[in-house]
């Protein structure tokens, strides 16, 4: 599809894109809520976790918490999960350290994780956390010794808070048996869902005035019927919102309508 559409409302650039800088984000309730608890596990040492649907934002909230982390003082390890055994994972993480991988079996990858991690605290003074965003695609094995990265001097010191992100059944995944171990560090929760009507109507005009829109575009009716068939989720919400602008810019609409949205939707899955 061209980009007329962008003319034809005088955008400054691509609206209701995921590619925006820190300071462009949305911080709601929900995304506060994120940063308080991944902080209040750090603080203590433990384990936070962010579950979400699939398109409501978790990535972002994690961005913006972690972005607030300042580098002089802290070391974000972030990876993002496979399905792989917890082999991968530790490679991921090494890779992300900066390590040369000087062996490929579990104990050795164990102990350079946890020797780089300890040099960081006390050497360099850095407080270092492990997000694994994804990590409902982890195998419940990779749960059952996940924990052990987390001992140090006999489970003593608090060196490597971790941040376990993902869909909703990784709250699941935490309470079987062999994943109690890793649970029973958990300090904070939160679960990211689609927003109410009044909340997608702000997401809507907070995106088309990064956009450089200054007046909202959308007749209620069209935020509406994004609300309804995005279900609150931002992801959906973006594509429905976009799609939308497009067919109103064909039709040399100045306002965006709920027919807008709905032929827009035929575009998705």
């Amino acid at each position: 599809m061209d980009n007329s559409y962008r003319t034809f409302f005088e955008l400054q650039k691509e609206p209701f894109s995921a590619d925006i800088d820190l300071e462009e984000i949305l911080v709601t309730a929900s995304v506060k809520g994120v940063e308080d608890r991944i902080h209040y596990a750090i603080r203590l040492g433990a384990v936070a976790l962010v579950t979400g649907e699939i398109g409501s934002g978790k990535s972002t909230a994690l961005r913006y918490a972690t972005a607030k982390l300042h580098p002089s003082e802290f070391r974000v390890v972030q990876v993002t999960a496979t399905s792989g055994s917890i082999l991968e994972l530790y490679r991921q993480v090494i890779a992300e350290l900066g390590m040369a991988l000087s062996s490929c079996s579990k104990a050795a990858m164990t102990r350079a994780i946890k020797s780089e991690t300890a040099d960081l605290v006390r050497g360099k003074k850095k407080k270092t956390i492990l997000v694994i965003d994804e990590a409902s695609l982890l195998r419940l094995e990779v749960f059952a010794e996940l924990h052990t990265l987390m001992q140090f001097e006999h489970d003593s010191k608090p060196f490597l808070p971790m941040v376990l992100a993902g869909q909703a059944n990784l709250a699941d995944n935490l309470k079987y048996r062999d994943s109690l171990p890793l649970a029973s560090r958990v300090v904070g929760k939160t679960h990211l869902k689609g927003c109410d009507r009044d909340g997608m109507q702000q997401y809507l005009c907070h995106h088309l005035a990064l956009a450089g829109v200054k007046n909202n575009i959308f007749e209620d009716s069209a935020i509406t019927a994004i609300h309804q068939g995005s279900g609150g989720l931002f992801r959906k919400a973006n594509h429905l919102a976009r799609g939308a602008v497009i067919v109103a810019a064909k039709q040399k609409s100045p306002v965006v309508h709920a027919e807008h949205v709905r032929i827009a939707s035929t575009e998705l899955i």
